[in-house]
């Protein structure tokens, strides 16, 4: 593999595939799917609380656009973009990644719609149409709060001290919370409800999807939270905690995406990368290589991250074949 990036150091990257495949998460910890079963229980049992603050205009046609204020179980408050297609077929959760969606369309899953080519016509997913849910989750995005640090080096840390208060077990919140609301608002969605996410996205779709049954089929693009070592390093803010505080690895334990991957009970297609500056790709591998064999389909991808290569791009038109086919 010949990648050439303009990086400013060498990023985390693992050439022998066959060692990629044979990545695996360590040891789980005790109560570890009780733990995250608890928190869907209170999502699901809190009182419904959310409004739709504004409707906005829209560049497609007889598309509706909302942005909505909703309150989680835990009090804290959240927003979220729903876009309503005349013609819904179904439902998409869309998981954050720190390039929150700033925009209705600021989504991963939105941007491979807009990369098909003309050639590629049994594929094109334009007229592919479903009702989009964009959380953007506390602390991030239209979801800032005085509370909540924005800043991703400070983000990612907020709460570490224990794993009920770490600010992912929020953030997962924050997603199933979105999808009761998506549901509330339009209940068709039930019938054909999917996931997508990258990076963050990607590692917190593997987390719920663990604990819910409502997703019919998803996909995770180069998946966060396989592992924390590297993402927990990578900045001197989070390095000197580190050095200092040795004992939140086993917070992190129970973040780990890639315990959660192999309850996964659903199709899912993954796309992991061989080199990734921002998420190691051991890590993206472990969560991967969790998933069920018969529940997954795998496009490798050679980075993540950064510059797209010829070969990614046929791993995006691959993903757009199987988007089409399961959602």
């Amino acid at each position: 593999m010949d990648i050439k990036q303009d990086f400013t150091f060498d990023p985390p990257c693992v050439t022998n595939f066959e060692d990629l495949l044979q990545v695996k998460p360590p040891e789980q910890p005790a109560g570890f799917r009780k733990f995250w079963q608890d928190t869907y229980n209170l999502v699901m049992d809190a009182p419904l609380k959310y409004r739709i603050e504004t409707e906005l205009w829209s560049p497609v046609p007889e598309e509706k656009i909302f942005r909505v204020r909703a309150v989680n179980w835990d009090g804290v408050e959240f927003s979220m973009w729903i876009t309503r297609p005349a013609d819904s077929k179904g439902g998409i959760l869309s998981g954050q990644g720190y390039g929150h969606p700033l925009t209705p369309d600021d989504d991963y899953y939105t941007y491979l719609l807009k990369q098909a080519s003309d050639d590629e016509a049994e594929e094109n997913l334009t007229t592919h149409r479903l009702t989009r849910c964009l959380p953007m989750i506390r602390g991030l995005g239209l979801s800032q709060c005085k509370d909540i640090p924005w800043q991703t080096a400070y983000h990612a840390m907020h709460g570490i001290g224990s794993k009920e208060t770490y600010i992912l077990r929020g953030a997962v919140a924050d997603e199933w919370m979105a999808v009761r609301i998506l549901l509330d608002m339009f209940p068709d969605c039930a019938d054909n409800l999917n996931y997508s996410g990258g990076s963050m996205g990607g590692g917190m779709g593997a987390l719920l999807l663990a604990c819910d049954n409502r997703f019919k089929a998803a996909f995770l693009h180069v998946p966060a939270f396989g592992e924390f070592h590297y993402f927990m390093t990578r900045e001197d803010i989070r390095k000197k905690y580190f050095a200092e505080h040795p004992e939140v690895y086993g917070v992190l334990r129970y973040f780990n995406a890639a315990h959660a991957a192999k309850y996964i009970r659903i199709p899912v297609c993954c796309t992991p990368a061989l080199s990734d500056p921002t998420v190691a790709p051991y890590g993206q591998f472990a969560i991967v290589n969790a998933i069920p064999e018969q529940y997954k389909t795998v496009f490798i991808r050679e980075t993540g991250h950064s510059k797209e290569t010829a070969k990614d791009k046929e791993a995006e038109r691959q993903l757009r074949i199987w988007i089409k086919k399961n959602f």
